[in-house]
C-alpha cells in the first residue's frame, strides 16, 4: 500500500514539474522572474528553451521580437495653437529592441492584465496603458505648435507628422521599443476647411491690393520728379545739382518706370 502510495505521488509531482516547464517560443525573448522580483533588474533574466517556473514567484514573460501595429480605436481631439479644433487616429508600427527585452519586462511587469506572461495580453496592455496615452499626450503638444493654415497648407500635415514622428521615436527608445512606421492621420471639418479657404482668398485680394498701392506710389513719385524737373528747367538751375539731390534720394533700388530722364542719366 505504501509504495503504491508513493508511485501516486512521484507521478503527481513529475506531472506537477511537467505542468510548470514552458517553452520559450521562437522569435521571443524569455524573460525569467525570479523572487517576485523583489531584488530589482538582478531577479530577471534571459532564457531559452524549456524553463521551469515551478518555484514560488517564478514567472516567464515571452516578449515578441517581431513587428507589432497598433491604431487608436478612436479619433482624438486635438488644438493647433489658435485654437482651432481638429482630429486624429494615429497608426504605427514598432518592435521590442533585443537587448531591451529585460527593461521593457522589469518597467511593465506592474501592468494590471489578465495573463501577463501570455505575450499577446503583455504587449497589448503596454499598449492600451503606456504606448498610446503617451502618444497622445505628445501629440497634443506638438499640435499646440502649429497653426491652423500651416497645418492645412500644402505639406503641412506631412512637416507636422514628420516632427512628431521625431518626438515619438525618441519616446520609444527610451522604453526599449523601435518605432518603424507612423501616421497621425489629420482630419479637419468642413467648416475649418471653408474658414481657412475663405480666409486664404481675403489674403490673396489683400496682396493683390498692396501690391497695386506700392505700384501707384512709384507712378506717384515719379510723376513728382518729373514735375521738379520742369520746374528746375524753367528756374534755370544746373542739372549736376538736381542729379545730385535724385542721387541722395533714390535708394538705388526702386525701379524707374519709363524713360529715365535726362537729367538723372550718369556719364559713363
Amino acid at each position: 500500500m505504501k509504495k503504491k502510495i508513493a508511485k501516486l505521488l512521484s507521478i503527481a509531482t513529475l506531472a506537477t514539474l511537467s505542468m510548470s516547464c514552458e517553452r520559450v517560443a521562437p522569435n521571443y525573448a524569455g524573460v525569467l522572474m525570479e523572487n517576485y522580483g523583489k531584488n530589482g533588474k538582478s531577479d530577471f533574466n534571459i532564457v531559452v528553451g524549456r524553463v521551469n517556473t515551478f518555484a514560488p514567484g517564478t514567472e516567464l514573460f515571452q516578449v515578441p521580437l517581431f513587428e507589432q501595429r497598433g491604431e487608436f480605436s478612436e479619433k482624438v481631439t486635438l488644438k493647433s495653437s489658435d485654437n482651432t479644433e481638429f482630429t486624429a487616429r494615429p497608426t504605427y508600427s514598432y518592435k521590442v529592441i533585443k537587448d531591451r527585452a529585460i527593461d521593457v519586462v522589469f518597467d511593465n511587469k506592474h501592468i494590471e492584465s489578465d495573463n501577463l506572461n501570455d505575450s499577446t495580453n503583455f504587449i497589448s496592455s503596454i499598449e492600451d496603458n503606456i504606448i498610446e496615452p503617451r502618444i497622445y499626450d505628445l501629440i497634443k503638444e506638438e499640435s499646440r505648435k502649429h497653426k491652423t493654415d500651416e497645418l492645412m497648407a500644402d505639406g503641412g500635415s506631412l512637416s507636422f507628422e514628420k516632427s512628431l514622428e521625431d518626438v515619438i521615436r525618441e519616446e520609444f527608445k527610451k522604453r526599449g521599443f523601435e518605432l518603424l512606421t507612423f501616421s497621425a492621420q489629420l482630419e479637419f471639418s468642413e467648416k475649418v476647411r471653408e474658414k481657412i479657404d475663405s480666409r486664404n482668398e481675403v489674403n490673396t485680394n489683400l496682396s493683390v491690393l498692396d501690391q497695386q498701392i506700392e505700384e501707384q506710389k512709384k507712378r506717384n513719385q515719379l510723376e513728382q520728379l518729373r514735375a521738379e524737373q520742369n520746374k528746375i528747367r524753367s528756374s534755370g538751375i544746373d542739372e549736376k545739382l538736381l542729379m545730385k539731390e535724385f542721387i541722395e534720394k533714390w535708394d538705388g533700388k526702386t525701379p524707374i518706370y519709363g524713360k529715365i530722364p535726362d537729367i538723372i542719366k550718369l556719364e559713363k
